[in-house]
């Protein structure tokens, strides 16, 4: 999938464990889970927006597209 997610290195960055941000946005760590290592089909606006605010970041920092 030419979508890389690359919310691993956002939380290195805040250093946010992955416990703690589940916690934070409201999702459980195995979606949490699903999601970081890019098996996750979709995700919603709510949740990317709860993430952002989460890690201070922009969605940009979190998804990135790679022609494959």
């Amino acid at each position: 999938m030419p979508i890389i997610v690359n919310l691993d290195v956002m939380m290195a960055k805040r250093k946010m464990s992955s416990g703690e941000l589940a916690e934070r946005i409201g999702i459980s760590q195995a979606n949490l889970s699903i999601l970081k290592t890019g098996k996750a089909k979709a995700i919603r606006f709510s949740t990317l927006e709860a993430i952002c605010k989460a890690l201070d970041c922009q969605p940009g920092d979190i998804l990135e597209y790679k022609e494959g």
